[in-house]
């Protein structure tokens, strides 16, 4: 089975690219070729390179069904989708190496509070709030964050992270101090759980906490923008290279417009959206991935206009805390990172 953690997503291991080169397949479909006559008068497609944070999952699944439908290829688009590197997808969208890709708001402060940002932009929001937050065994009885205390949580060393913990559990009364911090080695959150390798860990709802109903698991899961609303932070997002969005704008335009059908067909009908995905990407797990994607769907709109929508005081109030607690190279711009100008309403 198929297993991704947050660690592993922001670490965005390179060995995805072998199951992303399937995407590109999946743009070659009777719909996809029907599509293009729309596309251009000439029938020809201009290619736009895009590479995911990880491995496909159902953050990906409107591209995907985009791409089945023949949606981009409408737009006058054929999607490249190219293996994520060692470095991560940030660095191959800021340098060029790719036209387009998937983030992290959080991910992406760390290159915008550099001495040299890198030259790229989130373009749209794949789901509008923040799905991630700490998972537990249920015998633990860990449902809210002071009740941290006393157990083992699973850390990547990271500042952000650790800084971001500490806060939920002291706005709960706890204290961080007495939440022992152990170095995270599992590659499936369950399993980590079950072998006793630490008591919680930060996952995401959509997939970890569904992986442990799918094995029948009892776990408790709370979730951080329920603790403090400055964590309900963009994750993920579609982002563009600066140059390649400024030379071809209405590429840009026809890329979100196309991804926006996806995931707004993906919201309204997750179970044959989750079959598009399973179809494109055969080694993933059908019955997680029904799983996910059902929880998923809903986050995809929300309560926002329509998909992809980027809320400008959300996106300030969280880097105006990585400002405030020093978790940033330099001082950020908080209205920094984002764009919706190739969003159609």
């Amino acid at each position: 089975m198929t297993t991704l953690t947050r660690r592993q997503m922001l670490a965005s291991a390179g060995a995805a690219g072998g199951a992303l080169a399937l995407a590109a397949c999946s743009s070659g479909s009777d719909d996809a070729a029907a599509g293009s006559e729309a596309g251009s008068s000439s029938g020809e497609l201009s290619t736009v390179s895009f590479v995911l944070d990880y491995s496909p999952n159902v953050n990906h699944t409107g591209l995907y069904v985009a791409m089945e439908k023949g949606w981009f290829a409408e737009e006058g688009i054929e999607v490249e989708v190219v293996p994520v590197p060692e470095d991560g997808s940030d660095a191959l969208i800021g340098s060029g190496g790719a036209d387009m890709g998937m983030s992290y708001q959080d991910v992406m402060a760390n290159s915008l509070a550099s001495d040299n940002p890198m030259p790229y932009t989130a373009v749209a929001a794949v789901v509008q709030h923040n799905t991630s937050g700490i998972m537990s065994r249920e015998e633990d009885g860990i449902t809210h964050p002071a009740a941290m205390e006393g157990h083992t949580y699973a850390t990547w060393d990271m500042a952000v992270e650790q800084a971001t913990v500490r806060q939920v559990v002291e706005d709960d009364g706890g204290d961080f101090s007495k939440v022992e911090l152990v170095s995270y080695a599992a590659d499936d959150e369950v399993q980590g759980l079950q072998a006793d390798m630490f008591d919680c860990v930060w996952v995401y709802e959509w997939w970890a906490v569904q992986n442990a109903k799918v094995q029948d698991y009892p776990v408790n899961y709370f979730a951080f923008n329920d603790i403090n609303e400055v964590f309900d932070f963009y994750t993920p997002v579609i982002c563009a290279n600066d140059d390649f969005a400024a030379e071809n704008p209405e590429l840009v335009r026809g890329f979100v417009r196309a991804a926006k059908r996806g995931y707004e067909f993906a919201a309204e009908n997750p179970e044959e959206a989750a079959d598009i995905l399973c179809e494109a990407v055969p080694e993933l797990d059908p019955e997680l991935i029904a799983a996910a994607q059902a929880s998923i769907s809903p986050e995809y709109v929300a309560d926002a206009e329509s998909w992809g929508v980027i809320d400008a005081d959300r996106w300030a109030r969280f880097y105006q805390w990585l400002n405030d607690n020093d978790l940033v190279e330099n001082q950020l711009d908080t209205g920094s990172g984002y764009t919706l100008e190739y969003l159609d309403a």
